[in-house]
């Protein structure tokens, strides 16, 4: 670990990453393969890749159009005071949005950007009157609908460069 709290990963770690970003389902014997080690080797490397927490969780990327939410709402959210008291108060209130699957505070002339799938208008409607609109000391709410996902990464491809590749 260096100062920063960070581990030294090489590049066969990087490739091991890359390749459980794309299918983290994947087998040690497959995963062995595809980054050219034997499964044991590879089976140690993601578990110390786990253990370092580099591996943070293995998750299913679900169709939510398939399962009927196939409308997707970016919203900018800006608060009527950034107190403390306030922000601690609106980001309690948020976490506790059924519809909501991604919120963040960001910098700029907004205070929160958030992520909402609904079924249809109709389901947005419901969702800005019984979730958004009630949030507290919420001054300003702008809804975007998504017109055409364009690219979609779990993770920038660059992350899986080694250090000092193309960054």
């Amino acid at each position: 670990m260096d100062e920063s709290g960070s581990y030294s990963i090489d590049a066969t770690d990087f490739r091991i990453l890359r390749e459980l970003s794309a299918d983290g389902r994947a087998s040690d014997v497959n995963l062995g393969e595809r980054v050219h080690l034997s499964s044991t080797a590879a089976a140690r490397r993601r578990k110390i890749l786990e253990e370092r927490g580099a591996i943070a969780g293995y998750t299913s990327k679900l169709d939510l159009p398939r399962l009927g939410f196939g409308i997707v709402v970016m919203v900018a959210i800006e608060l009527s005071s950034q107190a403390e008291q306030a922000l601690v108060e609106f980001e309690t209130a948020v976490v506790k949005c059924p519809s909501m699957s991604y919120c963040s505070f960001v910098s700029g002339d907004t205070d929160f950007l958030m992520m909402v799938h609904v079924r249809s208008l109709e389901d947005y409607d419901r969702v800005y009157r019984s979730e958004l609109s009630t949030l507290p000391h919420v001054a300003k709410i702008r809804s975007s609908f998504v017109m055409r996902e364009v690219m979609h990464r779990t993770v920038a491809p660059i992350v899986f460069s080694g250090p000092g590749e193309g960054r």
